[in-house]
């Protein structure tokens, strides 16, 4: 078909079926430009939404729940922290002395001979046991992210807790000491300070040695056991009661003598010689050299003579560096007593070789290699080797 002009002369003009065509691939194209502009948009306001997720930083702070039941929010990331006393301090130095600002009292010599220089210079800035010591002021220059208060649980431990948090603005978390319970407070360390897997090594061990221990014990009958006197001070005349700082004792089967009663503060019960005299212990242990004991004196002292202890020459130091097997602090370091004390009550029971457990504990907790001569010097007179 063709159109013609007003003439009658034919002119080309183009298809209707092309016409048609072209007016619907003109409409498709305006559909899909409308259709590219939405999907454009949407795309452009979902990449904004990613970049702004993308962008928003992680959450600095979260709130953990502790072992006393106390909801304490804490950042993520921790890269300092302090204990409130020193049985804090060594969980803390075994889990990762980097994080460690500052020590609650002045190492002892002997202390720092298993502990690098670099840590032996950490500032010394008390804390808050026995008596209230810490240097507030120096310890809030540092700003540690977190605060440790660890030890027996009980009311007076909340209510310290509450309060030093309030008072340094600091988050304070309060972690039992109790040996039956050093997998779990390892755990809640690992979980705060984000070494879990760390805590899980040091946790794992307590448990299973400690249940050894317990399962030994069983096997220890009444007539068995033997009488203990626990020696502190400088002249040995300063003990304490069953419970608390003898809890070794009690559990490896051992009868604490001492009939005293318990010491608020530091502990320390004063005993005269002649209490001692009467108890008539089986075995002394006593405070190691390094700690200012009387250990090397009571076996000459002609004083102590009447003691059956001292007759039959069992009278042992307890071990120390960098720190006290049996007692002070009372911390993870009692795991090793354990082990240490059920051998030499009891060899015939806790058949552990000591240089093995002691050389295995240093390098685990104390991060420590030691050499046959330092296994010799720290067991040498403390029997159980």
């Amino acid at each position: 078909i063709r159109d013609r002009d007003v003439t009658g002369v034919q002119t080309c003009a183009l298809p209707i079926w092309r016409i048609i065509v072209m007016k619907r691939f003109k409409g498709l194209l305006v559909l899909l430009a409308v259709l590219a502009l939405t999907i454009c948009c949407i795309a452009g306001c979902g990449e904004e939404k990613e970049n702004e997720t993308a962008g928003s930083s992680e959450p600095e702070v979260h709130t953990i729940v502790d072992m006393a039941g106390r909801e304490v929010t804490v950042p993520v990331q921790i890269d300092q922290a302090f204990p409130t006393s020193p049985v804090g301090t060594v969980m803390l130095y075994t889990m990762d002395p980097e994080l460690l600002i500052g020590w609650n009292n002045e190492l002892r010599q002997g202390k720092n001979k298993y502990i690098p220089s670099k840590y032996q210079d950490l500032p010394h800035l008390g804390g808050w046991y026995g008596k209230a010591t810490c240097n507030t002021e120096e310890l809030l220059k540092i700003k540690p992210d977190v605060i440790f208060s660890i030890g027996t649980i009980n009311q007076m431990a909340v209510s310290q807790a509450d309060k030093i948090q309030q008072q340094v603005d600091i988050p304070v978390i309060v972690i039992s000491s109790d040996l039956d319970k050093m997998d779990k407070s390892y755990e809640l360390l690992g979980k705060v300070l984000n070494r879990e897997d760390r805590a899980d090594e040091l946790g794992t061990y307590c448990s299973e040695a400690f249940k050894d221990v317990q399962a030994k014990a069983k096997n220890i009958t009444e007539g068995q056991q033997l009488k203990v006197y626990y020696a502190e001070g400088p002249e040995g005349l300063e003990t304490e009661p069953k419970g608390g700082h003898t809890k070794v004792l009690d559990i490896v089967g051992g009868i604490n003598v001492a009939d005293v009663p318990m010491q608020g503060g530091y502990g320390r019960t004063p005993v005269s010689l002649e209490q001692i005299l009467s108890w008539n212990p089986d075995v002394i242990i006593s405070w190691n050299k390094g700690q200012g004991g009387y250990y090397e004196k009571i076996l000459s002292d002609p004083r102590w003579k009447g003691i059956s202890a001292v007759q039959e020459k069992r009278v042992y130091a307890v071990p120390g560096g960098p720190f006290n097997w049996f007692d002070r602090p009372p911390s993870v370091n009692r795991i090793l007593g354990l082990k240490w004390l059920g051998n030499l009550l009891y060899p015939d029971v806790y058949k552990y070789d000591m240089s093995k457990e002691t050389c295995e504990f240093y390098k685990k907790f104390y991060h420590y290699d030691l050499s046959p001569e330092e296994i010799d010097s720290l067991l040498k007179d403390c029997g159980g080797k």
